[in-house]
Parts: C-alpha cells; structure tokens; sequence
C-alpha cells in the first residue's frame, strides 16, 4: 500500500456522462450482431439460448433508456480517489443522523455497485453508506496492473474508509464481496464493529468427523457446493487463467458480454424466477450490463478471478477471524454451512430467508435491509 506523502489523496467528486457517440455505437453493434446456431431443444443446459438472448439484446437495444438509467445512477453522490496507483470509484451517502454508524458495501461479479441501488437509501437512514466499485470493475476502471488480489483489495478499501474519516465502521459483502469483507476485518479488526455476509461459501477442511450430524438442509448445501464445483465453473476455469483471450470478445461484442453476465444471474438467482429478468427486473439487469461495456471492464474483472487463482495466500491457512461475523443465507441457492463459518469466522449471528440468491439486496431489498439492521442491531450499533 502506497503511504508516502506524495501519494494523491484527494476525494474527487464524479458524474457519470457517457457519450453519446458510445451509446449510439453501442446499439449500432447490437443491431449488426453475427448470430450463430445452436442445438434445438437445449434449453439453458448448455448456456443461453439464442431465442432469449436475441429478445433481450432487441430490448437493449430498442427499448432500454441509458440515459434514464444513468440519471438514476447520478442520483447519488459519487466520487473517485486514487489508491495504491488505482483508481477507486464509490457512493458515499450520508445520513442524516450525523452519529450514524458508517457501513461500507462490497459487491460481486458480475455485478458492480448498481448491486446496492435499491437499499442505500433505506440503508443510509440509520448508516452512513458507502459503496465501492471494485478495482478492476465498472468505474473504478481497469487495472492499472497486475496484482490486485483480495487482499490487496482489502487494504485498498480499509485505506478508503480511513480517507473518508471513518475510524470506526461496519462492512457488509455479497460472494466475491464477502471473501474481500472477512479479509478487512483480519487486516483492521480494531476499526470493523461487524461484518455482514451473504452469499458466503464455506468450504470443508477434510477433517474426520467434520461432515457428522449434518442436518438434511445442511447436506443439500453440501451436494449443491459439490455440484457447483463439478458442473459450473466454467466461467472461473476460464477467467482464472485465460482474462485477456476471454476479454477480445466481451469487449467487443456487447451481446457476448451480455451472455456472459446473465447466464450468471440465470444460475445466482432464486430458481423461482424463471429468468433472470424475474428475479432482478429486466432493466435494473441491463443496467448492470451496461455499466461493464461502457466502462470496458471485461477484462479487468476476469482478472481479478486469475489474480485469486495465483494468489498463493489465497488458500494458505489463516487465523480466525474476530470481527462479529453476521451471515443471511438464502436458502434455495447458498451453500453456506455454519459450523465450516464458524471455523473460519466469529458467528455471533445466523438468519436463514426463504426467497432469494446471491444478488439478495437486487432480489430481496426489503429482506436484506432487514437482516443487515438486525445484525447490527445485536451489537449495539
């Protein structure tokens, strides 16, 4: 982490104003998409079926309103800082209680900060909230080189908050957001009052005895964990160590680029909703798309999975964490099992909802304000 006093430290504040030549360009490349065949009667077995895409990319297209969608996006107050050589975007929204606790919120791929558009205001009644861009993702623009890890991101983020005046705070993080969130809280316990994860993967250590007297619940997650690491991760095996070949495509083909990000939220989301479009609104998802393609960070992103994939710490063994550890699991999608959490966290706090999946504050807001309210509420906070 860069320290010295000629680091540029200063807080700028940032409107997002995309071109209209970019738009127009954007819709121009949709319109002359090259189609390729597919397997009749495939479904999504075998990815995203053409019939789908092609309606969805028409709809970006023709129907969707970027502009409206950024104005929304304006709505809040964002600003960018440079850390440790990189640029850093975020919300910083603040309540109107001037003692309110602050609360950082941490995304994950493929979404970007639009993941936290609809509960920062309900949020930032009882928060200060921020909500960062990942390095690498949306506008906090491409790597500027290699190296950008979790950890790396953590110190980032806890540099963030000391920045803004925040010596005291809580964290809340989605998936790859939850890895980032645990990792501040072993950097900078003094200063995080609690942790709130969703979408948490645990894993088993190998240990004889561990997997004894599993509730049934608790052994679906297992086989749901083992069947995700057997059957879906393509997209990691790819990311994790080929970024720069998978970039050329996404980022030239908008329509590739939509493939990739909403065949994660066909699988992420609650399997209730048929597509991804029910569970998360079909244009609050475009917007999430667009965001990627405009800021042109496909590539960026996917190295961020190959940075993880060669980060020898990654997996090394690492103490327990102490921060007070909150965990929601959505029950029809997580794989979260809490005695593996408690292994590697301080649970002090355990809810179990219905309905929902990894994107639980786009899928579930009312839900997933709640259960972060409750959480900080066991503290005191």
């Amino acid at each position: 982490m860069e320290t010295s006093s000629s680091a540029d430290t200063r807080i700028q504040p940032y409107r997002i104003d995309i071109p209209q030549r970019e738009v127009d360009d954007l819709r121009d490349r949709l319109a002359r998409t090259r189609w390729g065949g597919e397997i009749p009667g495939v479904g999504w077995s075998r990815g995203v079926p053409a019939d789908y895409l092609k309606a969805l990319a028409a709809y970006w297209a023709d129907g969707f309103e970027w502009r409206e969608a950024e104005a929304e996006l304006n709505g809040f107050p964002q600003f960018t800082t440079e850390i440790d050589g990189q640029n850093i975007h975020f919300l910083h929204v603040r309540s109107k209680n001037p003692a309110a606790v602050p609360l950082l919120l941490l995304h994950d791929w493929p979404c970007s900060f639009v993941q936290f558009v609809e509960v920062v205001r309900p949020l930032a009644e009882h928060f200060h909230v921020v909500v960062t861009s990942t390095p690498g993702t949306g506008f906090s623009g491409p790597l500027g080189e290699a190296g950008w890890n979790t950890g790396r991101i953590a110190g980032a983020f806890v540099e963030l908050m000391g920045r803004l005046g925040h010596g005291s705070y809580g964290v809340q993080g989605t998936g790859g957001g939850a890895w980032i969130a645990a990792e501040m809280g072993r950097r900078a316990p003094e200063r995080i009052v609690g942790i709130h994860l969703n979408g948490l993967v645990t894993f088993p250590s190998g240990e004889a005895g561990e997997l004894d007297g599993l509730t049934g619940p608790e052994q679906e997650r297992l086989a749901r964990l083992e069947d995700f690491q057997q059957d879906k991760m393509g997209f990691n095996a790819i990311q994790s160590t080929r970024p720069q070949t998978l970039a050329y495509g996404l980022h030239d083909s908008p329509v590739g680029q939509l493939a990739w990000i909403v065949e994660k939220f066909k699988e992420w989301t609650d399997p209730a909703a048929e597509l991804p479009e029910d569970a998360v609104g079909r244009d609050r998802l475009l917007t999430n798309v667009s965001v990627y393609w405009f800021s042109g960070t496909a590539g960026s992103s996917a190295n961020l999975y190959y940075e993880a994939g060669h980060d020898a710490s990654a997996w090394a063994p690492k103490p327990r964490g102490t921060v007070p550890t909150g965990v929601a699991v959505a029950l029809p999608t997580d794989i979260a099992i809490r005695r593996f959490a408690e292994r590697d966290h301080n649970i002090t706090y355990w809810s179990e909802l219905e309905r929902g999946g990894n994107f639980l504050a786009l899928e579930q807001p009312e839900a997933f304000v709640a259960d972060v309210l409750t959480f900080f509420g066991t503290l005191g906070s």
